[in-house]
């Protein structure tokens, strides 16, 4: 009999959502889809805005919703690429294609900064990406923190300094779908959109919140006339999904039951570094997301596909150059990281 897929390619949620997100579906009044929201009438987006507002302690004005953090990030590049001016954007060496893409269509140029291995992580480099800066003079300088798929992040203090280091007419568009993964602090977000002007923190409840299925985004803007503009352009007249919006607050109030998760894929992370880092050839990266990257020697790539593929197991292999050597594993439930580790050894032993 065929075994269910264990899907560890994508960066899903292989749990179960909390009890107050079960609640709340089950309990959400159907009548509602019956009528717009009413919200609007105190000059206000969604009950889900309004809700991050006081959680954030963030103006409810400064904040966009999205269906996903891939809208807003679709958003913002389509908006800032083509209200005049330049269309270039700088995005990592390594990172989600899905960001050139965005780019494209719209015809935007798209260039890639420096991004460097350092020991067992990657990191930016300051100095070279200031150059770059200076002379292309893009649109956008786009972060990702933690970054897919090399699954490095950067310090707040990192992200004012890039901040910094660009001019006002520069958008620094910040992708921080992890970013829950490394700390519940999130008072910096409320700094650096009071004092940046020019700054879009983009977040998901697909990752830490395990709701890629729900498609709901939210965002931080900079406050400013061009700000004000770009909010206009994203806010979407007649309200949000209603059942989306009261799941998402029910997410953001389950704290708990998500850092439970999070401790387990932090034990998978200690596994891995215990048990492949040591193999011959293999070579284990820090992570402050939701997977790991691992590279592995070349030569076991066809033998390590065909036995995740016997375990009914998809582990997305890297095809990028540089990285071609690489694979990204989402990091899921005890069992699943149990048997992803023994795969490996196995195939490793037989070298």
């Amino acid at each position: 009999m065929q075994q269910d897929m264990n899907f560890l390619d994508r960066n899903e949620f292989n749990f179960e959502p909390s009890e107050e997100v079960v609640k709340a579906f089950n309990n959400f009044d159907i009548k509602k889809l019956c009528f717009y929201t009413r919200i609007y009438g105190e000059g206000k987006k969604s009950i889900f805005s309004d809700f991050l507002s006081e959680r954030y302690d963030i103006n409810e004005q400064q904040i966009i919703l999205g269906y996903g953090a891939e809208d807003l990030l679709k958003q913002a590049v389509h908006y800032f690429l083509t209200e005049g001016g330049s269309k270039t954007m700088l995005i990592p060496k390594y990172s989600w294609w899905y960001y050139k893409s965005i780019a494209d269509e719209v015809a935007g140029t798209t260039l890639q900064y420096p991004v460097y291995e350092n020991g067992d992580t990657f990191c930016y480099d300051f100095e070279g990406l200031k150059a770059m800066v200076d002379e292309v003079k893009p649109k956008i300088l786009l972060v990702a923190s933690p970054n897919n798929p090399t699954g490095n992040g950067l310090e707040p203090s990192e992200l004012e300094r890039l901040l910094q280091m660009v001019q006002p007419s520069t958008i620094v568009l910040v992708d921080e779908a992890y970013a829950s993964f490394v700390s519940d602090d999130t008072s910096y977000v409320k700094k650096l959109v009071e004092t940046y002007s020019n700054v879009v923190i983009c977040r998901t409840l697909s990752k830490f919140y395990g709701l890629p299925g729900l498609r709901m985004g939210f965002g931080f803007v900079g406050r400013g006339e061009e700000m004000d503009r770009f909010t206009r352009y994203s806010n979407k007249y007649l309200g949000y999904d209603r059942l989306s919006e009261e799941i998402a607050i029910a997410a953001l109030k389950s704290e708990e039951h998500y850092r439970h998760v999070a401790n387990v894929m932090q034990e998978a992370r200690e596994m891995y570094n215990r048990e492949i880092a040591p193999l011959n050839g293999f070579k284990v990266y820090r992570s402050v997301a939701n997977f790991i990257l691992i590279k592995y020697p070349i030569e076991l790539k066809e033998a390590l596909q065909q036995a995740f593929a016997d375990q009914s197991y998809k582990i997305k292999f890297m095809d990028e150059p540089g990285i071609n050597t690489h694979m990204r594993i989402t990091l899921g439930r005890r069992e699943q990281n149990r048997t992803v580790c023994d795969t490996i050894l196995h195939i490793a032993k037989q070298q």
